[in-house]
């Protein structure tokens, strides 16, 4: 797989920049702390119980987070495509272990960043700084809220049709077992609402 590097590099900064400004200078740290990864389909990029020590960009590609239950079923907690920080932040943040796997549902190109060096230049810059704290109140508050808030007040439906609108190629990439799982339905149920979608238009 080729890594067009400058587009990728540059599609970094814009997610960066999407949350606060950031100058120059401080963009030109995070290129210094960055890495290029690829990664095949059904590869593991972070197991339950390994302590995380890398923040991932997805250039290309798609990741699911999956929790397995002490009776072996298992769980998808998130599906991460382009554009999207992907990682276990508890385990970044406590260094503990992390209390879900990272599978690569595609072919990916990462850019993985070290997350102990990520915090010291946060911690040095202030407007990289400003931008941890809008990434953080962006994706760990309103979005998490809106998302709990979404699987009590929505239905199955109403959460499929905004899945879409997020990512309308999904069911096209995404095996459906695995969307189900995300949107806390069965792929029986959630046949049937494709299917009742599909008769409406």
């Amino acid at each position: 797989m080729t890594i067009n590097k400058d587009k990728y590099g540059s599609d970094l900064k814009l997610k960066l920049q999407s949350y606060a400004p950031i100058t120059e200078t401080s963009w030109k740290l995070i290129e210094n702390i960055a890495e290029f990864q690829l990664l095949e389909k059904g590869e593991i990029l972070l197991r339950n119980g390994q302590i995380a020590k890398e923040i991932y960009f997805i250039c290309k590609g798609a990741l699911r987070a999956y929790i397995t239950d002490k009776e072996g079923n298992i769980y998808n907690k998130n599906i991460f495509l382009e554009g999207f920080l992907a990682g276990s932040t508890v385990s970044l943040l406590q260094q503990t272990p992390s209390n879900f796997t990272i599978e690569a549902l595609e072919d990916c190109v990462l850019i993985a960043i070290n997350y102990k060096k990520y915090r010291e230049l946060i911690n040095q810059n202030e407007d990289l700084k400003n931008y941890y704290i809008a990434y953080l109140e962006k994706n760990w508050v309103i979005e998490k809220e809106q998302r709990e808030i979404s699987l009590v007040m929505e239905n199955a439906t109403e959460r499929y049709l905004d899945l879409l609108a997020k990512h309308p190629d999904i069911s096209h990439r995404i095996p459906l077992l695995h969307i189900a799982s995300h949107l806390g339905i069965t792929p029986t149920q959630l046949s049937r609402i494709r299917k009742s979608l599909d008769q409406k238009t």
